[in-house]
């Protein structure tokens, strides 16, 4: 019998083509989405690779390829909340968040850079908002003189292809740039597992959510997720 991985997990599946198939095996790469009743890999287009158990050969665990630069600008642009407007290359998020650090600007096109930062302040300050500063890994070196007000992790997974019974929740569906539809979990911890259970019926295909706390990360990870990149919160000083 197959020793299968966590759902999530990115792994090579090697399995029997049909009879007569020249070759007779194929390989799916990609990250594991179901064991039963079929096999199912999700491979980097976003097709999926479906076979059935019986036919399974071998199994290979793989280490995550790396995040691109894109992929992270692609999941933000997804994750951003209502109530945003482009400065510069800069997404300038500001709505009814219960979060107060959501409401900050995000440096999500390449041409985005640091000199953009006083049109930023202005652009908050005219809206009796703290300007602040969402900076994930990678993107921008953040300028000096910023107060650091929170790091946060944000952790993906696939989406289990296992429908559930219809119920109402509190995540939210977005469809990033590169076509990909994230489902993001909401606050509400306790939630998190019925939520990722309902995501495939909203027609999610990937999942996040963004954690602060120890005790978040470890749950997150617990439920199959696993760190994507680090975004970074600063305030700008009223002196700026």
């Amino acid at each position: 019998m197959t020793a299968w991985p966590e759902l999530g997990t990115r792994v090579t599946v090697r399995y029997r083509l049909p009879h007569g198939s020249s070759p007779p095996l194929s390989d799916a790469v990609g990250h594991l989405v179901a064991v039963h009743p079929a096999v199912r890999v999700r491979i980097k287009t976003g097709a999926i690779i479906e076979c059935a158990p019986a036919d399974v050969v071998a199994v290979r665990v793989l280490t995550d390829a790396p995040v691109r630069t894109s992929d992270i600008r692609n999941l933000e642009h997804a994750a951003a909340g209502p109530g945003t407007t482009w400065l510069h290359g800069w997404l300038l998020r500001a709505g009814d968040s219960a979060d107060a650090l959501l409401n900050s600007a995000v440096p999500l096109e390449i041409s985005a850079d640091i000199t953009a930062l006083p049109a930023i302040v202005d652009w908050y300050r005219r809206r009796d908002l703290i300007p602040r500063l969402a900076i994930p890994d990678r993107l921008l070196t953040p300028p000096a003189g910023l107060i650091l007000e929170r790091t946060e992790q944000v952790l993906v997974r696939d989406v289990p292809d296992v429908p559930v019974a219809q119920a109402e929740t509190a995540s939210t569906l977005k469809t990033a740039p590169d076509g990909t539809r994230w489902v993001g979990l909401s606050k509400d911890v306790d939630a998190w597992a019925h939520e990722l259970a309902r995501a495939a019926d909203h027609g999610a295909t990937r999942a996040y959510v963004r954690a602060h706390r120890p005790e978040q990360i470890a749950l997150a990870q617990q439920l199959g997720f696993k760190p994507h990149h680090r975004s970074r919160y600063f305030a700008v000083p009223a002196a700026r």
